[in-house]
Parts: C-alpha cells; structure tokens; sequence
C-alpha cells in the first residue's frame, strides 16, 4: 500500500481540486480525502487481510509506504493515444522498454502506440505479441491495429478479430487513406465496434517535400516547394463528411492547420464523436524553428503559421480539440544529420509534453490547469475506452506528481534511446517528480 499525505490534487474528471491524502492498495485507490494516518492506512490493510480467502478487497497486504508529497500537485496518470515505440521491426531507435522508460518519466502511465511498424499490425499474431510484451513494463501499453493490410490502403483488415484481440482503436499513421471508399467501409466497422479510426490526413499527391509548410517562410529560405495547407484540411474536409455519414468515432491525428480546427468544430455539432489530436509541438512552434533547429524541427505534418498555432491553441480552448497527443516519434541523430529532404520527419514528445503544455498553455492563461490536464487524461481515457484518467476510489491507481513551480533544462540523455528533440538547451517548467502505475512506482525523480 502507498500513502501520499498533502498533496494537492487535480482531478479534472470530477473538477475535484485541493490539498488531499491519497490511499492506494491492490493496485486501485482506496481512499482520497485529507487527514488519512498511517495507523487507519494498515487498519484497512489488516482488514483486508482478514477477508475471507477469494473475496475481492480494494486494499493489498504488502507494507505500507508513506510518501509526503508537501509542495506537489497530483493528476491522473497521463494518457498518450498516439506514440511511436519502433517495435517491432525498428528497435534501433526505441523499443517497447525504453519507450515506457521514457513515458514514465514524462507523467505517462497509459500509451497507445501506432501500428506502423515491421510487420503491420495488421493481423491479431502481431497484435497479440506486442500486447504481451507490453505487459511486462511499469506502465500500461495498447496499440492499435492497421486500418488496411500491409498500410497499403488497398483492402480493409479483420476490425473484428482485432477489437477482439485488444486493439484500441485502428490507423495507418504515417500515411492517409486515400481511396475514400475504403475509409467508408473502415468507418462502418468502426461505428460497429466502437473504437476509434485515426487518421494521418496528408494529400501526398499535393506535397513536394515534406516536413516543411508550403510557401512558406521556412521553405522559401531553404529552396523547398514543402507541403501545403491544402494536403491537411482537403482530405480532413473529406474524412469528417464520411464519419458523420456513419456517425463512427473518428480521430483527427495531429491537426496543424487553422483551416483543419475549423472543419473539426463545424463537424463535432453533427457527430460529436469526431475529435481531433494538438502534439505540442504544433501548438509550440512555428515554421520558423526549421530555421535555427533544422531536422530537428522537420516533422509531418509540418510546423506551419503563427495564425495556425493560434487557432490550435483555440481548438483546445473552446474544447474542438479535447486530446493532446505527443506523436513520439523516435530517430537516430544520424538519421536527423541528413540533409533536409532526406532526414526522416519527427521528434520525441514524451519527457517534454507536459513541460510545453504548461509554458504556452497555462502559463499565458490560454487554458485552466484543469482544462489542460483533461486533455492529457480523461478526454482522451473516454475516447478510448481505457480504464485511466480519473482519481477516485475504486479507479486504477494511476498518478503522476509534479512540481508545476519548479523548471528543468532539456538535455541528453533522456530515458528514450532517442534525443531527437528540437526543445534540446530550453528551460521549461515543470518538473515530475513520481509516476504511479497501478499503486507502484513507476518512475521516480533522481
């Protein structure tokens, strides 16, 4: 059992907010309310001992730790729906461990990883061995199936042996699906089962290089024609049409146009199980940082306008955007050493999310604590379906502690095998200091 005495506790699910004690046992939490003594704390654990043999207790027998969280703040357990972990098929960049490794550390217990990898996860022996290797680390992992075999957008996978099997949801990331009947008939099965079909919404027929806006400032400096806004919100102006057609739930990963927030929120009032994914990076940076970062900075869809991240930043106000999604997305400093056009797109996200969301969302008052953190655990939790993102008796004990006064510099190494991270020298605030999975520690500062 684990005692954490006076800490102070977001719950954004609940709006629960203040100096609390939590309690937690059997891997759920047990008690929340202040004043909880560690002498109450192992009369609950005795009595749960005493339990007659098979009858289920909220509390565990094993010692009880007491942790004094004084000056720290409290959340659910952090919840990422679209992270690249490179396993199987590219784990010279990261792994299923050292991505949990380095989820723990950013605040993370829950991650939904993408299923392009080598071989896609397209059929339920792969999806089943990353499952059960999951399984064996700290914090919780699910993954996705493929929408389509082999990711060739060419015919639609099994939805219904993978939804058995554990999917969490359906997508080809990394790249759109570009026959729209196929994504009618994905959509159909999706509404069936219930679970999500994210999409990468980039016209690859528009785009000349990728990783940089179109026409823009960045792409002019460099001589790159790039991918323009039109590739994102022509093909999401089609997927929204299609979903609300099925009333299926569907995901907008990645959104990084103002015209794409726009198209969410009209279609959101027709189908409210339409949503859409902000990386903080798309609602940190602009194009201008290809010019001091380089690939560092290149990612797809790429970093556009200021104007862009503002509408972004809006999205997530009003709630058109109720998910923030890191897109994790591992490479070597090798790889990323190319020149422009042919270093691979993307950054790694997990360790500095939470430090970004609270610089250029809280901290200017575009977004309240609570406000922010939803996006980080129960909207995305409810989205998928998982058992996460809310503090409460009875709920899985996933916890993360923070200093939300304290800063760090962002530096290698991080706990990912990767630093491909363009935020590498800035000093954000911040600080985690425990994750908590399931009522064990699953990262600790230091």
């Amino acid at each position: 059992m684990l005692l954490i005495k006076n800490v102070y506790l977001y719950d954004p699910a609940s709006g629960t907010e203040g100096k609390t004690d939590i309690l937690t046992g059997g891997g759920r939490f047990v008690k929340i309310r202040p004043g909880i003594s560690a002498n109450e704390a192992r009369g609950i654990a005795g009595r749960a001992a005493d339990s007659p043999a098979g009858e289920s207790s909220p509390a565990d027998t094993e010692d009880l730790q007491i942790l004094d969280a004084e000056g720290l703040c409290a959340a659910p357990g952090f919840v990422d729906t679209h992270a690249h972990f490179r396993d199987p098929g590219f784990t010279y960049k990261e792994d299923l461990h050292t991505g949990a490794l380095s989820a723990a550390k950013g605040g993370y217990t829950s991650i939904i990883l993408m299923a392009n990898v080598k071989p896609a996860v397209d059929c339920v022996p792969v999806l089943s061995d990353i499952l059960a290797r999951g399984q064996k680390e700290k914090i919780h992992l699910y993954s996705c199936a493929n929408v389509t075999k082999g990711m060739q957008g060419a015919e639609v996978v099994d939805f219904e042996a993978l939804a058995a099997a554990g999917a969490a949801g359906f997508t080809d990331d990394g790249l759109p699906i570009m026959d729209p009947e196929i994504l009618r008939e994905a959509l159909r099965y999706a509404a069936r089962a219930g679970l999500p079909v994210s999409l990468h919404e980039e016209d690859r027929t528009l785009i000349t290089e990728n990783g940089i806006n179109g026409g823009g400032a960045a792409a002019k400096a460099l001589g790159l024609t790039g991918s323009p806004r039109e590739a994102e919100y022509t093909l999401i102006e089609r997927d929204v049409a299609l979903a609300v057609e099925a009333m299926a739930p569907l995901c907008i990963q990645h959104i990084s146009t103002r015209e794409g927030v726009e198209l969410v929120r009209q279609a959101r009032r027709k189908n409210p199980r339409i949503h859409a994914e902000a990386t903080p990076h798309h609602f940190s940076l602009t194009e201008e940082a290809l010019l001091e970062k380089g690939t560092l900075a290149k990612v797809n869809p790429p970093l556009r306008t200021e104007a862009d991240r503002l509408a972004i930043i809006d999205g997530l106000r009003d709630g058109t955007i109720d998910l923030i999604a890191t897109d994790h997305a591992p490479h070597t400093m090798e790889e990323k050493g190319q020149v422009f056009v042919k270093a691979p797109s993307g950054m790694i996200g997990l360790e500095t999310a939470f430090s970004l969301g609270l610089k250029n969302l809280v901290q200017p008052g575009h977004l309240t604590m609570q406000q922010f953190l939803a996006c980080l655990t129960c909207s995305p939790a409810d989205f998928y379906h998982l058992p996460a993102g809310r503090v409460c008796e009875g709920a899985p004990a996933d916890l993360v502690l923070f200093d939300r006064e304290a800063s760090w510099t962002v530096q290698s190494p991080f706990a990912s095998k990767a630093s491909n991270s363009p935020f590498l020298g800035e000093t954000l605030p911040g600080v985690v200091h425990y994750t908590i999975a399931g009522g064990r520690i699953a990262y600790q500062i230091g």
